[in-house]
């Protein structure tokens, strides 16, 4: 494997696990449901360090999986909350 092909896969994992900490601090019952779904959308938004990775070859990867928490973390609460918006506007 290459070390572009383990960063991302790292950033991944970290991703990840943002989304379960989120759950397991959060008041909410947890469902298996609610699970998989913060564990892949906090994966997906850190993905978007890749774009850093893309402007900037020679970042440290520290630094990378900086950026990919953040915006795991971030992303993931601004995506979250458009999609609470949108979905409760559907039973109207």
């Amino acid at each position: 494997m290459q070390d572009h092909e383990k960063t991302f896969l790292t950033v991944i994992l970290i991703g990840g696990l943002i989304g379960m900490g989120k759950l397991l601090v959060s008041t909410e019952k947890l469902t298996f449901r609610l699970v998989i779904g913060r564990t892949i959308l906090g994966s997906a938004t850190s993905l978007i360090a890749g774009l850093v990775l893309l402007q900037i070859p020679d970042i440290s990867p520290i630094a990378l999986l900086g950026i990919a928490s953040a915006l795991g973390i971030l992303g993931s609460t601004f995506i979250e909350e458009y999609l609470k918006k949108r979905v409760s506007k559907w039973g109207k």
